[in-house]
């Protein structure tokens, strides 16, 4: 299994046919924008240019969002959400008051409730930032970004790159997930915590280090 599969089960985005089809996680990005300007628009009202929804969402007029974006059912855009386009929000997603998406994909259930960043990430079923939380895309030197995994070092030839976050991973408030970070499915990661590389799934990092038996 490779690990984007180890980090997303499959059929929880409409985007699981395009995401399966890489081998790392970083070449996912760019393509964003071709993929939801190809993906079929069967059961779609295009609400405003590029924009296509759910007839089952909920969208706030407060709600700003920018093209070319997709809105699954029953997803929840809420007061003065800013989506400023290249992103998949997935079925039952939150994405909530003052939260900022940016070239990403939001799978089903996830939920990015209050005040959060995400750019150029990809989150996972039911993936949950608690207020505050962001995702850091951008190195200050503004250099490359190389990823770091399993000891390996993965240079990306990027420098936009936020963060992976597998299914149901849980990140406390006001955490920031440094550039290029990946995150294991069913992780947790303590509020106020500065995260980098690679946190593998099923454990809690606490800001010194991990417990490998989450429960």
């Amino acid at each position: 299994m490779n690990l984007i599969e180890e980090l997303f089960s499959p059929f929880h985005t409409i985007a699981w046919e395009y995401i399966s089809s890489f081998r790392s996680l970083h070449e996912i990005l760019p393509g964003i924008h071709d993929f939801i300007l190809s993906y079929p628009k069967t059961g779609f009202v295009e609400i405003s240019e590029g924009v296509w929804s759910s007839s089952s969402a909920q969208i706030a007029e407060t709600a700003m969002i920018m093209p070319p974006c997709i809105i699954d059912e029953n997803a929840e855009i809420r007061h003065s959400a800013f989506i400023r386009g290249n992103a998949v929000i997935g079925k039952g997603a939150v994405i909530g008051n003052s939260v900022e998406i940016k070239n990403a994909i939001i799978s089903d259930s996830a939920e990015v409730p209050h005040f959060n960043y995400v750019g150029d990430s990809i989150l996972g079923y039911k993936a949950h930032l608690g207020a505050g939380a962001i995702t850091s895309n951008i190195r200050l030197d503004k250099h490359e970004i190389i990823m770091h995994i399993d000891n390996q070092q993965i240079r990306t030839g990027l420098i936009k790159i936020g963060a992976f976050i597998g299914d149901r991973a849980e990140i406390g408030c006001n955490s920031v997930i440094n550039p290029g970070t990946v995150i294991g499915h069913d992780a947790v990661i303590y509020p106020l915590s500065s995260v980098k590389g690679f946190v593998p799934s099923w454990t809690v990092f606490n800001g010194n280090g991990y417990v490998t038996n989450k429960y």
